[in-house]
C-alpha cells in the first residue's frame, strides 16, 4: 500500500531526529527524565506502523495506525514541555513539530481512508 510506505518513511525519518534531540538533549542540558519519555513514544510511531504492515486484518491494521496515532499525540506533549520549560527553542521546536505535523496528517489520511474501504 503506498500510503504506508509514505508512513514508514517518515517514521523513520522522525524517529531519527527524535534519537539526534534526545542525545543532543543529554549532551547539552543533562537533561535525561523527559526525553527517555520522548524517545519511548517518538520511536513507537515507527515501529507499531511497521508492525502494521503484517496486520492480521484490517481491523487489527487500523488499531496500530490509532495507537501510532496517539503515541505521536504524546510525542507532541513532550516536544511542548520541552519548549516552555526553555529546553528546545523555538526554531528546534517548530521545526520538529512540522514534522510531527506530518505524520498525524499522513495517520489520520490513513486511518480515513482504510475506514472507508473496508465497509460494506
Amino acid at each position: 500500500m503506498e500510503r504506508s510506505n509514505v508512513a514508514a518513511e517518515k517514521s523513520m525519518e522522525f524517529s531519527v531526529r527524535i534519537a539526534k534531540l534526545c542525545n543532543l538533549l543529554h549532551e547539552r542540558d543533562k537533561e535525561w527524565a523527559i526525553s527517555k519519555q520522548l524517545i519511548r513514544s517518538g520511536t513507537a510511531i515507527g515501529a507499531l506502523i511497521s508492525e502494521s504492515v503484517f496486520a492480521q486484518s484490517t481491523a487489527d491494521f487500523i488499531n496500530k495506525l490509532y495507537v501510532a496515532l496517539k503515541e505521536a499525540n504524546e510525542t507532541n506533549y513532550w516536544l511542548t514541555l520541552l519548549w516552555r520549560i526553555d529546553l528546545l527553542s523555538d526554531r528546534e521546536y517548530e521545526s520538529i513539530s512540522s514534522d510531527y505535523r506530518e505524520l498525524i496528517r499522513i495517520l489520520v489520511s490513513s486511518i480515513k481512508t482504510l475506514k472507508q474501504l473496508s465497509r460494506p
